[in-house]
């Protein structure tokens, strides 16, 4: 064997936390900076070292008006207490659920060696004593509940954060567009940091725990770290599903009666629906992507250890080495603090036309940046030469070819980042040709963002495919797992720029309900279309990494379960295969009709408030807001389970009466086809919601001559921009979760199903 690593492991042991406290100290810096934006009205004395022009401007644009500062305030603690209320009682009926699941994994995978706490014979290498199955379960179950709660608490907290900022972006608008800016960035990059360095602290602090117990067994550690990813995953789709749901209700039903019957504009607080409305932005967006893209991280670090820890890094106890995905994580915590600094301090955002730009530097700069950590990660936490455990055999594997997987799978998420961007922003041509379908109506618009969907998918499946190819070739399945984490690498800033998006969403719906002057809502506008697309590249990444994740996470369950090959021509697999490849359609009909439902609830009480409640029109009476509220709750919580359940049980039943060649092609099947799906539902749900928002801003000749809000195209614009809502926002970026999470949770219960599975192959 070649020569060990030159970071000593001692290093590692001090690099990986110090990385993820400068993360989370990173965070809260600039959660500081974010409250120094007061909400309460300032006493004004301009004589206070304020020069002349300053406190003419102030006049101008009301800045020491005292009722829309206090409106602001109000507008968003009812907000943020909306959003609270509903994430518990999400929460509580998540818990119920969580706890039933541990104690079915436990019971599962205790049961694989009938419960006896004697010691087995290792899977790999019998000739070595193992750690009994039983404390795997139990083990298994441990970091999977604490892979729920990080899960949980990262969406939480992203909420928190977001319903903190938005009300504080409005008011930062008033002194310009890029002060407001940064306000926005600033909080999303709050998330960002909290989320990556808690998830990887967890998962390091968990680790090094479970060493106390399983000592040199390794083998038998990083098996039970997998339930880590399920717990975090199964958390995430709740959510996803939950918050999709909520938000898509309320939106599609206050766009529906409000725009296009009432023609009153979009946040308009005559709208019974519009708190329920802004309330959706955060626990959708926010902390369901806060959830869905922590669920990755750590299933793709799961993988790779998964995987490790039967390769020479585990056989020998390479420490170092072992942790190297971990390195990665670590490294690019500190590339994405350097990356944020450029938008919060290098350079300033000065006028609408830069803040675009703004987001996608930070794309580019982090993952030049990353690559170069990523070399230097290879390069000092490797040996040079290294074998990997690729189905039975051990492959043979350079520190440099390592590099490349990373770094292929960091410029594969780049691409399909800059994709999305062309297919989803208004400033290039594919959405201006769906808005200019809009002439002809509602039909040739949907039509048009249809095609733009379906031919999004192109060069994003050529780069997953690309990465996997170079990746398997070079490494096998833990190239796959590490270049997954290569796309995750930049967690922190895609998440900057990810809820970034929905806190100048509700900045701008706070702007309309306060009464602000019409220049403040055209600067919040401005901000919330590159937050539309940052949105599409943030869903982008989370679909892209998922397909590698699930790959990895397959390759993994494949080795786990002790299947040397997957035949797609025998029966058994292909039926998987093709069973497979629908469920994707079934999660997504699911969800959709949800949505429709809940819209349908919500159109017909919002029109009843309209109709029954005299002076609503008139401004003289405030609409009932928390009925539609309600109405959000109630919908979302009960339409969340049958999903959630489909995606939950479908690995067990396949597993345990079909046994694992059958759900190696399930697998393979739903993430075949959920890819494509969830790239093209996600796009084209983008590309409409910016048809809408070109036409309504106007601000080419182009944009002008199809109409001011209200004229016919731009009513058509709104149908295909409400068709398309469930599509982004719940179908789209539930089904990354699906993939992952089926793969996730076949790997955990693998040893059950080869030991006890296909119940129905062996009458």
């Amino acid at each position: 064997m070649a020569v060990g690593t030159i970071l000593p492991d001692l290093g590692t042991e001090i690099l990986i936390p110090v990385c993820a406290v400068v993360g989370i100290a990173f965070a809260l810096f600039q959660w500081l900076i974010v409250s120094k934006v007061k909400l309460v009205p300032e006493a004004s004395n301009s004589a206070d070292g304020k020069n002349f022009t300053d406190s003419l401007l102030e006049e101008e644009e009301g800045i020491n008006d005292h009722s829309i500062v206090q409106k602001c305030a109000e507008i968003q603690s009812a907000i943020s207490e909306g959003a609270t209320s509903f994430l518990f009682t999400e929460y509580r009926y998540v818990g119920v659920f969580m706890v039933a699941f541990a104690v079915l994994i436990f019971v599962f995978l205790g049961s694989v060696d009938g419960f006896s706490t004697k010691m087995q014979s290792c899977k790999y290498d019998s000739t070595k004593l193992c750690k009994p199955a039983l404390a795997t379960a139990g083990f298994s179950t441990i970091s999977f509940v604490l892979g729920a709660i990080t899960s949980v608490v990262s969406g939480f907290l992203g909420m928190k954060i977001a319903t903190y900022a938005n009300a504080r972006t409005t008011l930062e608008a008033r002194k310009g567009v890029g002060k407001a800016f940064i306000v926005a960035f600033r909080s999303g990059a709050v998330m960002g940091f909290l989320l990556a360095a808690s998830g990887l602290l967890v998962l390091y602090i968990t680790i090094n725990l479970f060493t106390l117990y399983y000592g040199d067994d390794w083998e038998g550690l990083f098996e039970a770290i997998t339930g880590y990813g399920l717990g975090g995953s199964s958390m995430a789709l709740f959510g996803r599903v939950g918050g999709g749901i909520y938000t898509k209700a309320a939106d599609v039903g206050a766009d529906l009666v409000g725009k296009v019957e009432r023609n009153i504009p979009e946040d308009d607080p005559r709208n019974p629906a519009v708190i329920a409305d802004n309330v959706g932005d955060n626990v959708g967006d926010i902390a369901g992507m806060g959830s869905d893209l922590f669920g990755s991280y750590a299933e793709s670090s799961c993988a790779a250890l998964v995987v490790a820890s039967i390769s020479s890094f585990g056989i020998n106890h390479e420490f170092t080495a072992m942790l190297y995905p971990l390195l990665i994580s670590s490294i690019g915590i500190l590339v994405c603090l350097l990356t944020t600094l450029f938008a919060t301090d290098f350079f300033e955002v000065q006028n609408v036309k830069e803040i675009e730009p703004a987001l996608k530097k930070q794309l580019i700069i982090s993952t030049a940046l990353m690559t170069v950590g990523i070399a230097l990660v290879s390069l000092i936490a490797l040996p040079s030469s290294f074998t990997i455990f690729n189905f039975g055999v051990q492959k043979e594997v350079k520190n440099w070819q390592l590099f490349l997987c990373v770094a292929v799978g960091l410029w594969a998420g780049l691409i399909i980042g800059f994709v999305t961007e062309y297919y989803t922003s208004n400033a290039y041509s594919p959405v201006k040709d769906v808005a200019d379908s809009c002439r002809t109506g509602a039909a040739t618009n949907v039509i048009f963002g249809l095609a733009l969907g379906y031919k999004s998918v192109i060069i994003p499946i050529f780069a997953i495919a690309i990465s996997i190819f170079v990746s398997f070739t070079f490494a096998a399945m833990y190239g796959i797992a590490v270049a997954a984490l290569g796309m995750l690498s930049t967690i922190a800033t895609g998440l900057a720029i990810d809820a970034y998006g929905p806190i100048s969403d509700n900045a701008g719906g706070i702007a309309e309900m306060a009464g602000m002057s019409h220049r403040i809502r055209e600067r919040t506008d401005a901000l919330d279309a590159a937050g539309n697309t940052t949105a599409a590249i943030g869903k982008g990444f989370a679909i892209g990494s998922a397909a590698l994740v699930s790959l990895a996470l397959f390759g993994a369950f494949v080795s786990r379960a002790a299947i040397s090959t997957v035949d797609v021509l025998t029966p058994k697999v292909f039926i998987g295969l093709i069973v497979g490849a629908m469920l994707p359609y079934w999660f997504s009909a699911m969800t959709m009709k949800s949505v429709g439902k809940a819209a349908l609830k919500m159109v017909e009480e919002v029109r009843r408030q309209f109709n029954t409640i005299p002076g609503i029109m008139e401004g003289t009476t405030k609409p009932d807001y928390a009925t539609c509220v309600k109405i959000s709750t109630d919908a979302s919580i009960k339409e969340m389970l049958p999903p959630g359940a489909l995606v939950m049980l479908t690995p067990l039943i396949v597993g345990i009466f079909f046994g694992v060649e059958t759900l190696s092609g399930v697998l393979a099947g739903s993430l075949v086809s959920g890819v494509q799906i969830a790239i093209s539902a996600s796009n084209t749900g983008g590309a409409w919601d910016n048809a809408k928002k070109y036409i309504e801003a106007g601000a080419s000749e182009h944009a002008k001559s199809l109409g001011p809000k209200g004229s016919d195209a731009h009513k058509a614009a709104v149908i295909g921009d409400t068709v398309g809502d469930p599509l982004k926002d719940t179908s789209g970026p539930s089904l990354n979760i699906l993939i992952k999470l089926m793969a996730v949770e076949s790997l955990v219960f693998a040893p059950f199903f080869a030991a006890h599975g296909g119940l129905l192959f062996k009458i």
